[in-house]
């Protein structure tokens, strides 16, 4: 049991020095990324493996991996299950390994209860998205990596390890967790008028339904400078600033996962 930050992270990071040989994270998105933290601390041992038993409110990650939803089963799955070198994505020092989004995301995420999420799970954060629409505002920033450049106002950025967030919204649609890519997806502000409808999509199809507005790309690295601080969610835990400096570590951790995991290449 965790009580407060850190605690998620502390343990994992003790049970690999002792050489467990699998730590299993019973949470949602936010547990994976602090257990994996632990694991990743230059303390622990390599060899120890990370394992997810979808506890938490959307389990984005464990749906896009097609990890079992049932305890049992994911807990098969962790112990006896084929291991696999997976990627971690890092920000200024700090790893996810789902997904990193900011924007009308973030600001979802950020306004959803605790208790709407228990009562509805994923739904939660759809019903907060339509609530909000009215308090939408673009941000505005400067975007490079290798081969690529762009700059301008944004409602909706993503950077995928994995592909989902928010409760099953399919930001990064075709992202890989074993190329050592990040899939980047940045949607440009609208007009006003097309707001509402641009929103909408996004809610119930993710920026697979507005592929043909988003810029962006695979890429190791990208760096994000904006003028007004921007907050931006790794796996559901806000970070804020004005330069984020992205970047991915290939294979970095191994997690036992289904043969027929789509996030597998």
């Amino acid at each position: 049991m965790t009580y407060e930050a850190g605690d998620a992270a502390r343990f994992a990071r003790d049970a690999s020095e002792r050489g467990c040989p699998v730590v299993i994270a019973g949470g949602g998105d936010g547990t994976v990324n602090e257990v994996a933290a632990g694991l990743l601390d230059g303390k622990a041992g390599p060899d120890t493996s990370l394992a997810v038993l979808p506890l938490g409110t959307a389990n984005d990650f464990a749906h896009a991996c097609a990890i079992p939803l049932e305890p049992l089963p994911a807990l098969r799955l962790a112990i006896s299950g084929p291991k696999t070198g997976v990627d971690v994505g890092e920000v200024n020092g700090r790893p996810f390994v789902n997904l990193a989004t900011g924007g009308f995301g973030t600001q979802v995420t950020v306004a959803t209860p605790p208790e709407l999420k228990r009562l509805l799970g994923g739904a939660a954060y759809l019903l907060t998205g339509l609530t909000h629409f009215s308090a939408i505002h673009p941000a505005e920033g400067r975007f490079e990596g290798p081969g690529f450049a762009w700059e301008g106002s944004f409602l909706v950025l993503a950077l995928g390890n994995g592909r989902q967030a928010g409760g099953g919204h399919r930001l990064c649609p075709e992202a890989l967790i074993d190329d050592g890519l990040l899939d980047v997806g940045i949607l440009p502000a609208v007009r006003e008028r097309d707001l509402r409808p641009v929103l909408q999509e996004l809610l119930h199809e993710g920026l697979e339904g507005l592929r043909r507005s988003v810029v962006g790309g695979r890429m190791p690295r990208l760096v994000i400078e904006t003028k007004e601080p921007l907050q931006i969610n790794l796996d559901g835990e806000p970070i804020s600033g004005t330069r984020f400096v992205f970047g991915i570590q290939p294979k970095r951790l191994s997690m036992p996962l289904p043969a027929d995991c789509p996030l597998l290449s």
